[in-house]
């Protein structure tokens, strides 16, 4: 398998998982359980559903959206991103899901860094309350054009974060998924790759401004050891009551690596677990989908549901990830001639 069928697994695998937790984000896992019962495919949104109601099976949502959005601004940056384009680009992205007569919009920490730039506030201080899982959840795109070295890595995820995530807690949950993913990209082996993002992680949290908050790398450290051999329904339990799932980055994203970790082997089954844990469900299950996807490569994710997602938000990722893989290998070349 090569790093473009990695890559594309990575970007295909964040939309999978995303759709399948579409009609499930923000429900209690009862009211998952009473509207859908066992969710093991994608799935329409119910007219019940808070944010997408009656949306078809295999929408995306935010998460996607928004790693398409940053994928089309690194590319055409080569690899650079202005705070200020950036910015722009989100608050246009919000506007037209408004005009759409959408709910799914810009999340607490981002809306609010947002705001705060429109009003004169500098692109380094906006983001110093962000601790929410909006950096982790778009940062694929940085993922596949940076290869998987500590510090161009960290570089890159602050660049990507510090508009709406200028903390050491959002800092570090991006650059753990980041590092997940961009390490299985060059196929490392799976128990590496989540070392790998422990470490970012715990170099992460020296970066930023400082807020009071779980430590993402210890949390992950604790968490791969604590569901390692667990069976399906004590590790939906553990999760969902001990992990935590709602918004904040020591939960949801943590969450997304418990299941990593617990059933890796298992892409499909470990998204459709996503998607009915209850709280923010298509992040966690977009999370995981990006890490397994860059693990097992596009093919190891079920085909028909992959097409599915395609179709029905007529997504072609093939063009992005060619245009973020020669950014990868243009930073590569900068590195070699720099030796």
């Amino acid at each position: 398998m090569n790093s473009y069928e990695r890559a594309l697994g990575a970007f295909y695998g964040l939309a999978l998982g995303d759709a399948l937790g579409m009609p499930t984000q923000s429900l209690s896992r009862q009211r998952i359980a009473e509207l859908y019962g066992t969710v093991d495919t994608l799935l329409p949104a119910r007219p019940e559903q808070p944010i997408a109601p009656g949306l078809p099976a295999g929408s995306i949502t935010d998460d996607t959206e928004q790693a398409v959005l940053l994928a089309r601004l690194l590319i055409d940056g080569g690899g650079q991103i202005d705070p200020t384009v950036f910015a722009k680009a989100l608050l246009d992205w919000e506007s037209e899901m408004i005009r759409r007569g959408s709910a799914d919009l810009l999340g607490p920490s981002t809306k609010r860094a947002l705001e705060e730039l429109n009003a004169g506030v500098g692109p380094e201080e906006t983001g110093r309350f962000g601790t929410t899982n909006g950096a982790a959840m778009r940062i694929t795109p940085v993922a596949i054009a940076t290869p998987p070295r500590l510090a161009p890595m960290l570089d890159a995820v602050v660049a990507t974060s510090r508009v709406t995530h200028n903390t050491n807690i959002g800092i570090a949950a991006a650059a753990a998924v980041a590092t997940a993913v961009s390490s299985s990209i060059e196929g490392t082996e799976p128990k590496a790759a989540l070392d790998s993002a422990e470490l970012a992680a715990t170099h992460g949290a020296g970066l930023g401004v400082w807020r009071a908050g779980a430590d993402i790398a210890a949390r992950l450290h604790w968490v791969r050891k604590l569901v390692r051999g667990m069976g399906t329904a004590e590790l939906v339990e553990t999760i969902a009551e001990l992990v935590g799932t709602s918004v904040a980055a020591q939960e949801s994203v943590i969450a997304a690596f418990a299941l990593a970790e617990a059933r890796g082997e298992e892409p499909q089954q470990a998204l459709c677990l996503a998607a009915q844990l209850g709280g923010d469900t298509d992040t966690i299950a977009a999370i995981c989908g990006a890490i397994l996807g860059a693990r097992h490569g596009v093919a190891g994710l079920p085909r028909e549901l992959v097409e599915t997602v395609r179709e029905v938000n007529d997504l072609e990722l093939e063009p992005l990830v060619t245009g973020l893989l020669k950014v990868r290998e243009e930073a590569d070349e900068r590195r070699r001639d720099r030796r």
